[in-house]
C-alpha cells in the first residue's frame, strides 16, 4: 500500500505501557512517513507495527475518580464491542497517512468546537475514551474527572456525559454542525461500562484496626462490615474506605470515602444501589441516603436495606419525570427497577435535611407515591431533629432506630388525606378558636335566625328585578363592616361607580347624598361626612371593574379578587350579576357543564382564601307571573345554582297594595349547607327611602319595628 507523507500532520501519540518496571510511559511526539516507536525506560523496544490497523498492548489505564491524584489500577483492557468502541487509554496506533489531511482537518474543527464548551480534549484519541474534568460541574468538591469523551474514528464527532449523579451533562457535536443532545449515542456510552472487576483490580484489601475502631465508635460492628463486603484501599500514601457496590455477588462498582468525608467513584461503572442483593424478592424496602445509614439499618435488624449512590439533589425538580434512558440523575434507580416491582411498602428514610427531603419526593414520583411511606426523624433538641438513620444510631442506639422505622407515615399523596391530618383544624372548630365558625350576625336579629355569614361559604342571591337584591347586599356589607371590620371586594358591573358610591355613603352615613325629591325633606350630608365617607368607602371597599369595551370572565374576577384577598385582607366579594359576566364555552359544553364548572371556581376559591361570596343570579324570564316569589330552581341557567351553593337567598319585594305594604321586602332563606349557621325561613325587612333605613318584621308574628339607630337596616 502506498503511503502518503504529509509535512503538516502531526501525529499524537501516546502509549501507556506496563512494561518490566511497571511503570507508565508517554509516547512521544513524532512526524513522517512511518508510525515512530515508543521509548521504553528499560528492557527491549517492542515490535513495530506497520499494519494498517489500530492494534492494542496488553495494558490499559481503567481510572477512578478522586479529588487527588491517585494510582490506577492496571488490567488487561477489555474490547466494549457493544458500544461500538475499543477501550484503551493510550494505544499504539499503526495508521495509513492517505486521505489524514481532510481527517486532520475535521478533527481540528472538531477540537475547536470542544474548546468553545470548555472540554479540554487536545490529548483525546479518536475511538477512545478519555476521562477529563467537566466544564459545569467542576468536578464537585472532590474535582474528579467524571466528563466521559468519546471522540469518533474519523474524528468527525465527539459525544460526552458527565457521570456526577448531581451535574449529568451530556450532549455530542460534529465537525460540521452546532451543539446538540444525542441520547441514543450516549445510551452505548452508558451501555459500555467497565465489568469484570475484582477486588484484586482495584487493589481493595481487608479493614485495618484503625477502621474497624472508626466504625465501631459509629456502632457499626465488624460482623456488619464483613457481611457488607466493607474493605479499604490504599490511595496516595493514605487509607480509604471502599464500599463495594454488588449485584448477584459480583462486584459492579466501588465508591470511596476518604476520613474527611470526601466521596468518589470508580469510573465509567453503572449505577446501582448500595446493598442491592439485601432487597431481592422483597417486599418491604427501606431506602437511605448514604453507606453509613445502610450499615446502621442492619445493627437496628433491618437488612432489606439499600442506600443510592449519589447523595441528594439541592431541590425538587420541578420538570416532569424524564423517561428512563433521559432520567440519568437516577439512572441507578432504573437499571434496579426490577427488585422494587415486587415491593408492596418503599419506606424512604432520607435524611431530614432540605435535599434528603428532596430526594424523598424524587424517589416517590418515580416509584409511586401509592405504596411509599417517609420517616420522620426523632428530636435532638427543642430546635432539631438528628439528621439519618447513623445519628440515631449513635445517639440512641439501635432500639430507638427500630421504632422509628417501624413508626413510618404513610406519603402524603395530593388529594388524598386522613382525618387525623385534620384532627388540630378540628379542635379549632369545637372550641371556636377563631369566632366565627358558626357565622357572624347580619346586624338583623329576625335574620341571624335563619341566615348567618360564614367565612368560605357561597352565597346564591336571587330575585326579580327592582326586588332590592343589590340594595340589601349593599346594607349587609356596611352592617358586616361596622360590626366586624371587615372589607370587600366589589364586582358590581351593573352600577356606575359613582351611584354605587352613594348608595354605600348614604347607608353609612345615613343622609340623602343630594337633596332633591327621594330625600324628601331630611338633611344632604355635609362636605366633612362626605370627606369622611370617601375615606371609609376607600378602606372597606375595592373595586373589580373591566374598563375596556370586553366582557370579564370568571377566572378574571377570581384572580383579581385572589390579589384584593392577599393585598388587602379582603374577607367578602361580591359579584354582581352572573349575567353580565362572559360565559364563552367550548363548543361540546352544555350550559349546565359550564355553570356546574363556574359553580365549582368559585366555591374553591372561598374555601381556599376564607373568604364569603355573594354570587348575584337573575331569575329566567317568567311567563304569566302573578307575582309571588320565583325558586332558585327559576334561576336561569341551569338546577347547579340551588345544588352547589351553600346558601340560596330569594329577595323579594311586594308589588300589590291589597296584599300588604310594597315597602315590605321578604328575605327567603331557602337553602342552608352549615345547619350550625342557619336553617330554612323567611324574614321580613321594610325599607324607607325618606331615612334611608330599613325595618324588620318577624314572619308569623305581628309586626312590629326593631330599630339600631346605628344601621341602614334593622
Amino acid at each position: 500500500m502506498k503511503l502518503v507523507a504529509d509535512a503538516h500532520i502531526v501525529m499524537r501519540l501516546f502509549i501507556c505501557c506496563d512494561w518490566k518496571s511497571g511503570m507508565n510511559d508517554l509516547l512521544f511526539l513524532g512526524r513522517g512517513r512511518l508510525p515512530l516507536l515508543p521509548r521504553l525506560r528499560d528492557g527491549p523496544a517492542p515490535t513495530p507495527c506497520f499494519t494498517f490497523r489500530r492494534q492494542f498492548f496488553n495494558t490499559s489505564r481503567l481510572p477512578f475518580v478522586t479529588n487527588y491524584s491517585k494510582p490506577t489500577s492496571i488490567v488487561q483492557p477489555k474490547s466494549l464491542t457493544n458500544a461500538g468502541y475499543s477501550y484503551a487509554a493510550h494505544p499504539s496506533l499503526s495508521v495509513s497517512l492517505e486521505g489524514s489531511t481532510h481527517h486532520s482537518a475535521r478533527l481540528s474543527v472538531l477540537m475547536k468546537k470542544l474548546e468553545e464548551l470548555g472540554i479540554e480534549g487536545h490529548q483525546s484519541i479518536p475511538g477512545q475514551y478519555s476521562h477529563l474534568l467537566c466544564p459545569m460541574c467542576k468536578g464537585g468538591d472532590s474535582g474528579e474527572h467524571s466528563l466521559s469523551l468519546n471522540i469518533s474514528d474519523d474524528g468527525n464527532s465527539a459525544v460526552w456525559l458527565c457521570f456526577r449523579g448531581k451535574c449529568g451533562w451530556q450532549g455530542n457535536t460534529m465537525a460540521k454542525a452546532d451543539v446538540r443532545l444525542s441520547h441514543g449515542k450516549l445510551n452505548q456510552i452508558l451501555k459500555g461500562k467497565r465489568t469484570g472487576l475484582t477486588e484484586k483490580d482495584l487493589g481493595l484489601e481487608p479493614l485495618c484496626d484503625e477502621l474497624l475502631a472508626y466504625f465501631a465508635e459509629r456502632m457499626i460492628t465488624a460482623e456488619t462490615l464483613r457481611r457488607n463486603y466493607v474493605m479499604q484501599k490504599s490511595v496516595g500514601g493514605q487509607i480509604v474506605i471502599a464500599f463495594t457496590y454488588r449485584r448477584n455477588g459480583v462486584l459492579i462498582s466501588c465508591k470511596y470515602r476518604d476520613v474527611t468525608k470526601k466521596f468518589w467513584q470508580e469510573a465509567d461503572t453503572e449505577k446501582i444501589f448500595y446493598g442491592l442483593d439485601d432487597i431481592h424478592n422483597a417486599s418491604d424496602i427501606i431506602i437511605v441516603e448514604g453507606e453509613m445509614d445502610k450499615l446502621a439499618m442492619q445493627e437496628a435488624g433491618f437488612h432489606n436495606c439499600v442506600s443510592v449512590p449519589d447523595g441528594a439533589p439541592p431541590k425538587v425538580s420541578k420538570k416532569d419525570v424524564p423517561t428512563p434512558d433521559q432520567d440519568t440523575k437516577y439512572q441507578y434507580l432504573w437499571n434496579c427497577k426490577e427488585y422494587f416491582e415486587k415491593a408492596t411498602r418503599i419506606i424512604l428514610a432520607t435524611d431530614g435535611d432540605r435535599p434528603g427531603q428532596a430526594l424523598s419526593e424524587e424517589l416517590a414520583r418515580r416509584l409511586g407515591r401509592e405504596r411509599c411511606w417517609r420517616v420522620k426523624w426523632p428530636k435532638k433538641n427543642d430546635t432539631d431533629d438528628f439528621k439519618d438513620a447513623n445519628e440515631v444510631l449513635m445517639y440512641l442506639g439501635p432500639e430507638k432506630l427500630k421504632e422509628t422505622i417501624d413508626n413510618a407515615e404513610l406519603y402524603p399523596i395530593r388529594g388524598l388525606f386522613a382525618f387525623r391530618d385534620y384532627f388540630d383544624e378540628i379542635d379549632a372548630y369545637y372550641h371556636r378558636v377563631l369566632g366565627d365558625e358558626l357565622g357572624v350576625s347580619t346586624g338583623w336579629r329576625c335574620l341571624d335566625e335563619y341566615y348567618n355569614v360564614v367565612p368560605g361559604e357561597l352565597t346564591i342571591v336571587t330575585g326579580v328585578p327592582n326586588s332590592g337584591k343589590s340594595e340589601w347586599i349593599d346594607a349587609l356589607l356596611c352592617n358586616l363592616n361596622r360590626s366586624f371590620g371587615w372589607k370587600f371586594a366589589l364586582c358590581s358591573m351593573e352600577n356606575k361607580v359613582r351611584e354605587h358610591a352613594r348608595k354605600l355613603l348614604e347607608k353609612h352615613v345615613k343622609k340623602p347624598f343630594f337633596d332633591v325629591r327621594y330625600a324628601a325633606s331630611l338633611e344632604r350630608m355635609t362636605k366633612e361626612e362626605l370627606e369622611q365617607g370617601k375615606e371609609w368607602l376607600d378602606n372597606t371597599f375595592h373595586l373589580i371593574r373591566c374598563e375596556n369595551d370586553s366582557l370579564p370572565n370568571i377566572k378574571w374576577v377570581l384572580d383579581l379578587a385572589k390579589a384584593a384577598v392577599l393585598r388587602h385582607g379582603v374577607r367578602g366579594v361580591v359579584i354582581d350579576p352572573y349575567n353580565e359576566l362572559d360565559h364563552q364555552r367550548q363548543g361540546s359544553m352544555t350550559e349546565t357543564e359550564y355553570v356546574s364548572q363556574v359553580l365549582t371556581m368559585v366555591k374553591r376559591f372561598a374555601q381556599h382564601h376564607s373568604c364569603h361570596v355573594w354570587f348575584v343570579a337573575h331569575p329566567r324570564q317568567m311567563h304569566n307571573w302573578a307575582g309571588e316569589a320565583p325558586n332558585l330552581y327559576d334561576i336561569s341557567g341551569s338546577a347547579h345554582f340551588i345544588n352547589k351553593c351553600d346558601n340560596g337567598i330569594v329577595i323579594h319585594r311586594n308589588r300589590d297594595p291589597e296584599a300588604g305594604p310594597i315597602d315590605r321586602v321578604q328575605i327567603c332563606v331557602r337553602k342552608v349547607r352549615n345547619k350550625v349557621a342557619g336553617t330554612i325561613g323567611d324574614a321580613f325587612l321594610s325599607y324607607n327611602s325618606m331615612r334611608v333605613r330599613w325595618w324588620s318584621r318577624l314572619l308569623g308574628l305581628q309586626m312590629w319595628p326593631w330599630w339600631w339607630p346605628d344601621h341602614g337596616w334593622s
